[in-house]
């Protein structure tokens, strides 16, 4: 039997993003992970399979060899840091931007700015490169709703269109990072299934070339 490939995918816009661009190399999902409850899922492709886990989850999952290749967000590898991983492909979709912001005419901080986010180790470093010092408070949700409340003074998300951020009264400031998904591999296996990966790899820089 050949070598098995998992690609470890989240639910939502990057997976139906994704869709398309393995369409192109021939493989397509056998069941819908919105509607099954199965986290492993076949492919159209009997070597290849899906396995669906949560966003932040997808490069610790190729990390540690829970799969062989992923699709994350830039946000979330910036988070995780990239350990053990290579990067190969910019897929070019599911694009937005990792951005600070704060209520709107806000006025200047005395002291430590207060900064709520789920993205703490870019923001910590982002603000380290500013030179500034800050405390973060952790949130993994509804962070818009942090300087509202009076418990941070700026927020860290991404942004797409901005319209949460205007409907709460915020606006967005700093610019930290452009988002898209990228093609991760796990350098295990780009060792030890060397000839498949760089097969699946090579298709997929066609796919993206296309759209």
């Amino acid at each position: 039997m050949s070598e098995i490939l998992t690609l470890a995918l989240s639910k939502g816009r990057i997976y139906k993003d994704t869709l398309p661009l393995l369409a192109h190399a021939g493989i397509v999902p056998l069941e819908d992970p919105e509607k099954s409850r199965k986290l492993i899922i076949e492919t159209t492709r009997p070597d290849v399979r899906l396995i669906i886990v949560r966003a932040s989850d997808v490069p610790t999952y190729v990390q540690h060899g829970g799969a062989d290749i992923g699709v994350a967000g830039k946000d979330v590898l910036m988070e995780h840091g990239g350990e053990g991983l290579y990067e190969p492909v910019d897929l070019e979709i599911a694009k937005c931007r990792l951005m600070t912001a704060g209520p709107v005419n806000a006025e200047p901080v005395q002291g430590r700015l207060r900064v709520a986010t789920k993205f703490v180790n870019s923001t910590r470093r982002y603000y380290a490169e500013q030179g500034q010092q800050v405390d973060i408070i952790k949130l993994y949700g509804s962070m818009e709703l942090a300087p509202l409340v009076g418990m941070a003074d700026r927020i860290v998300d991404v942004v797409d269109t901005g319209n949460t951020l205007k409907a709460n009264g915020l606006v967005p400031m700093e610019l930290i990072a452009h988002i898209s998904s990228r093609l991760v591999v796990s350098k295990a296996s780009m060792k030890m299934k060397h000839d498949k990966v760089k097969e699946f790899i090579t298709i997929i820089e066609q796919a993206v070339a296309k759209q």
